[in-house]
């Protein structure tokens, strides 16, 4: 029985506790899993980004704040923000993606995880304050299905994209960065993603080498067969609604399944899954973090996508275990 009293017409802890939920595996991958997402992987390294930066638009917590925009794939521009260092060099660098809500400013995710940190916040295709664009939906219930009818069209391999741009993007902007590789491969960077971007993060962090270590907060996207199985709230509903009408699209979602990803990840990850969430189905996130074949660290959450009493304590113990994830071998 969930320790919160809720409206939900279903129980958002799924009648799991803690150890039923650690023992939920990945799905295996399916035909051409890994060469499909080299070859996303290989195009999207292939784009010239042409970063731009706009006028400063604040300075907080020792880190000025720019508008920024690049290019992704398919020659899409996308939006943003550069965080810099008020003062001195760059010493780590971050790629920190958004929740389903999409991003309408920095918000949280400044304070960065370390000082003396650059980090690039993109607002992925479709969502937040500056990559809205015509024929995107930019609701998670409409955005989550747009392409789903095929694994080449399918709007989520796009936005996976925008975070490998946005790295390249940023190791552009801040060379040193680079540790004086001409071609990124030097770089040492940390992703953090929550929810929607905890799910990209699981997909995008195994192909590409330029990330050190990972922290993904209640990822989405995790065992797509079981979590079209159980109701929720947002895009993870509308993806379940649309699955009973269209059965066939679970051999689209093998490919992008963050729990299936999160098997190939080979470097440090921090996951913070929650035991419950209307959302994002603790099967799922959970699911993720089992994936992970070494090196990991579990950061369990009371509740995710629910406001509680004790949140904001429970929110300021993840930031200080972020922050020790990060400074115990700096990206």
């Amino acid at each position: 029985m969930s320790e919160f009293e809720h409206d939900y017409p279903f129980d958002p802890a799924y009648g799991r506790n803690l150890d039923e939920l650690l023992d939920i595996p990945a799905p295996a991958p399916p035909d051409g899993f890994d060469a499909f997402w080299q070859d996303r992987f290989e195009a999207a390294t292939g784009v010239t980004t042409a970063p731009a930066v706009g006028p400063q638009e604040d300075e907080r917590d020792g880190c000025r704040i720019f508008g920024v925009s690049y290019t992704s794939v398919g020659g899409l521009r996308v939006g943003g923000w550069l965080v810099l260092p008020a003062e001195g060099p760059a010493e780590h660098g971050f790629v920190i993606g958004h929740g389903y809500g999409g991003r309408q400013e920095p918000g949280a995710d400044v304070p960065l995880p370390l000082p003396r940190s650059a980090a690039i916040l993109p607002c992925v295709r479709g969502m937040g304050a500056r990559s809205r664009r015509p024929g995107i939906p930019g609701e998670s219930e409409e955005h989550v299905l747009y392409g789903i009818g095929s694994r080449a069209t399918y709007v989520i391999g796009d936005c996976v994209a925008d975070l490998w741009c946005a790295a390249s993007a940023l190791l552009e902007l801040v060379p040193e960065l680079t540790n004086g590789s001409e071609d990124g491969a030097g770089a040492r960077l940390g992703y953090v993603g929550e929810s929607f971007g905890g799910g990209l993060g699981a997909l995008a962090l195994p192909w590409d080498e330029r990330f050190a270590r990972g922290q993904l907060t209640v990822p989405t996207f995790g065992n797509h067969p079981l979590r079209a199985t159980l109701p929720s709230v947002g895009s993870g509903e509308s993806v379940r609604a649309y699955r009973e009408r269209h059965p066939e699209v679970m051999n689209v979602l093998a490919y992008f399944d963050a729990a299936t990803a999160a098997t190939r990840i080979r470097v440090p990850m921090m996951v913070a899954p929650a035991l419950f969430d209307p959302a994002v189905p603790p099967p799922g996130q959970f699911a993720v973090y089992n994936a992970l074949p070494e090196r990991r660290e579990l950061h369990v959450l009371r509740a995710g996508h629910f406001a509680y009493a004790g949140e904001s304590a429970d929110l300021a113990a993840l930031a200080e275990a972020r922050h020790a994830f990060f400074a115990a071998r700096p990206a």
